[in-house]
């Protein structure tokens, strides 16, 4: 089995800079997969807020979806989950009960299952051709360079 490591030229790629790299693949990968949850009539935040809330027990409250997704680097804040979070109580994806805490609809759910699969179909594109070892183990090259020059690094 070939690695398609062969031929590479290690130390001309050794001596190219990381975080061009890195940056380069954020962005590619955040326009495809934004390109496609558009076409699908979603954004970003609008599925993350989905996934969240649809997989805790009791539903969340605006405050602990903004919480749990202002983790996420992408230059998000609280006001773009509160928006994410007032479009789908808009679009009766989601309801609020007396006390603030959402959960999803029959809709919502329908929405949330979708999105889901198109979600699964994506991480199936970007992964084409790299093994889970491959994947592994430039996630471990990655944090370890995060936390080499004092980041944290928190697991997903």
């Amino acid at each position: 089995m070939t690695t398609g490591t062969e031929h590479l030229d290690v130390p001309a790629l050794a001596a190219q800079p990381a975080a061009y790299w890195a940056w380069s693949t954020t962005q590619a990968l955040l326009r495809h997969v934004r390109s496609a949850l558009a076409r699908a009539d979603i954004t970003q935040p609008q599925w993350w807020t989905l996934n969240h809330v649809g997989a805790s027990e009791r539903g969340l409250t605006r405050e602990e979806v903004c919480a749990r997704l202002d983790a996420f680097p992408y230059h998000l804040g609280p006001e773009d989950m509160g928006h994410a979070v007032d479009n789908l109580l808009h679009r009766g994806w989601l309801t609020a009960d007396d006390s603030g805490r959402l959960t999803l609809t029959d809709a919502g759910r329908e929405a949330e299952e979708q999105a889901r699969s198109l979600v699964a179909r994506l991480r199936s594109e970007i992964h084409e051709g790299v093994t889970d070892e491959e994947y592994a183990a430039a996630l471990t090259v990655l944090q370890r360079m995060i936390r080499n020059v004092g980041g944290g690094v928190t697991p997903r």
